[in-house]
């Protein structure tokens, strides 16, 4: 009887954006994998990820894209992690080694976080190497020099897609935080920044080590425009309690 040979799946954080922050180790596999996938959005063949990790791809390499919808709906996300994950299922049963990528830290608010879970579910027995990668709040701390934590400080790391009633919450035992994805909800972040005294000691970061960087002291000002998709904004407690 046959027994099945899987090829391995590895999991590549590729950063926050310069290619000189994908680990050594990425390089590496990225030199050997035969297949590499990443994820874009249903509505285009883009991924930002693959175009930050091109210089270290062969150009013998195949790279497949893998449409994920933006949508609220539940069960819609389920069904398609879930056909992507056969995907990548279907080549490692043939023996290869494949990759997938995505931006920043590859367990931290990445894609490949939910396509993990099925791969594990549906192939139990398949080979998984996650590697990590240096998150856009690491390189936007490194950007401004700014330390993220300190002695015995807590840090909370927050997406910013539902606004700023997450700190509302949890801000009297937080000393540190940062807000993921801050961009549509800047306004709100601003406020809630603001009542839970942090405000002052905030600064937000835009396309972080891309070429079209921002540093945003002022992260008020936000209130009056959009900022782009990739902004994020690290906060900290005032060292001064407001005045009553």
């Amino acid at each position: 009887m046959n027994t099945l040979q899987y090829g391995t799946l590895y999991g590549i954080g590729v950063g926050p954006g310069d290619p000189d922050l994908i680990p050594l180790k990425s390089v590496n596999i990225l030199n050997r994998v035969r297949v590499i996938f990443a994820a874009s959005s249903s509505k285009n063949a883009h991924s930002q990820a693959v175009n930050i990790a091109r210089p270290h791809i062969p150009a013998t390499s195949e790279v497949r894209l893998l449409p994920f919808p933006m949508t609220k709906n539940q069960a819609e996300k389920e069904t398609c992690w879930e056909n992507h994950a056969r995907t990548v299922i279907a080549e490692m049963e043939k023996g290869h080694d494949v990759a997938f990528l995505t931006l920043g830290d590859s367990l931290t608010y990445a894609t490949y976080g939910y396509v993990l879970k099925y791969v594990l579910a549906l192939a139990p027995g398949a080979p998984v190497v996650t590697v990590p990668g240096i998150t856009a709040y690491q390189a936007a701390a490194a950007r401004v020099n700014r330390p993220l934590v300190e002695g015995e400080e807590s840090l909370l790391v927050l997406s910013g897609v539902e606004g700023g009633n997450r700190l509302r919450e949890l801000a009297a035992s937080v000393d540190n935080v940062v807000f993921m994805k801050a961009y549509r909800n800047a306004g709100d972040i601003s406020d809630a920044l603001a009542e839970k005294n942090m405000l002052e000691s905030s600064v937000a970061v835009a396309n972080c080590c891309l070429e079209n960087e921002e540093v945003i002291e002022d992260i008020r000002t936000l209130k009056a425009r959009k900022p782009g998709y990739w902004t994020l904004v690290l906060a900290k407690k005032n060292s001064h309690p407001a005045a009553e």
